[in-house]
């Protein structure tokens, strides 16, 4: 099958083209050993990769792997 995204990296790109107004900006996570992104952001991009998936756009397994 011939998937219209299959690599992270595309991923990434399309998210922030397709939500350009989400915060970018990465904060301390609690531990203060890291970084992630605030809440909404996240959620939206687990949203975002299960709509991909279910429409066929990218493969279960690239779905599994995709990180921000």
């Amino acid at each position: 099958m011939n998937y219209r995204i299959t690599t992270q990296a595309a991923v990434r790109q399309e998210f922030w083209a397709t939500f350009p107004r989400l915060q970018r900006r990465q904060i301390t996570d609690y531990s203060g050993k890291g970084k992630m992104y605030c809440t909404d952001t996240r959620c939206a991009f687990v949203d975002w990769i299960d709509m991909l998936q279910r429409n066929g756009s990218i493969s279960e397994a690239l779905a599994q792997r995709a990180t921000l």
